[in-house]
């Protein structure tokens, strides 16, 4: 753990006397590495289209499948914060510019992505993860707040969490306050009340800081912090460090 310095770093003005209740955690490469399980899931999607919709996908390498999605996205900026429909939007395309008719697009887009999440859940996490997430469970209330579609009660974390928010469900991606806010309002804390963990330091740094919430940035590629306006509450460069950084929110000059 290392402090944060950066000239003219500001945070929010906070009651300093309130005392830690909530911690809400990013999940995507703040518990786990996702790649490796994105990259199964393609597969296991690609998979299923070339054994039960021939002809739609065999055309397509990683670029001009990359180039079609994007297309699908310029089309419905609607589902921009809805990951699961943008991609199952993307699937019935695939499947209907290949001749398929509309309803064996339909269901070969959600057959497509089932086995897309099948493999997207089996993430793998960080060795000291679920050891960290049984000791702060112990006295604090543990969420997740998502901008992707991983679910973490399909997860071996699941035991920890008292609440989950996806940006799909709430309709807005961090770092709009959506989602901060909608971890308020279940939990009925102050805004001083609640850490949010995460690794990436505009979604979930920034994004929480200007809501009020305290922060720890999950910094395992030992990046520098760039931002002068602002900063995280505590730095971890492991996370195994994250107990004692909450400890120092919560109990400052312990």
């Amino acid at each position: 753990m290392r402090p944060i310095r950066g000239p003219g770093a500001a945070r929010p003005s906070r009651t300093e006397t309130l005392k830690i209740a909530v911690i809400t955690f990013d999940l995507d490469n703040t518990l786990w590495d996702v790649e490796p399980a994105l990259l199964r899931a393609e597969q296991a999607q690609r998979e299923w289209l070339l054994r039960y919709r021939p002809g739609c996908i065999e055309h397509h390498d990683h670029d001009s499948l990359w180039e079609f999605k994007k297309a699908v996205w310029k089309r419905h900026p609607e589902l921009a914060h809805h990951v699961s429909q943008m991609r199952i939007r993307m699937l019935g395309e695939l499947q209907r510019a290949a001749g398929y008719s509309e309803a064996d697009s339909e269901r070969g887009a959600l057959g497509a992505f089932a086995a897309f999440l099948e493999e997207r859940h089996k993430v793998e996490l960080y060795e000291e993860a679920l050891d960290i997430l049984r000791q702060l469970a112990g006295s604090y209330r543990l969420g997740a707040l998502t901008n992707g579609n991983a679910d973490i009660y399909k997860t071996d974390a699941a035991e920890y969490f008292d609440f989950a928010f996806l940006a799909e469900e709430i309709g807005a991606s961090k770092p709009a306050p959506d989602m901060f806010r909608a971890a308020l309002a279940k939990t009925g804390v102050e805004p001083g009340q609640i850490v949010h963990v995460g690794d990436n330091p505009e979604h979930d740094i920034v994004g929480a800081s200007r809501v009020g919430l305290r922060t720890v940035w999950v910094n395992l590629q030992g990046a520098s912090w760039n931002r002068a306006d602002i900063a995280p509450d505590a730095e971890v460069l492991r996370l195994s460090e994250l107990p004692a950084a909450i400890r120092s929110i919560d109990s400052p000059g312990a």
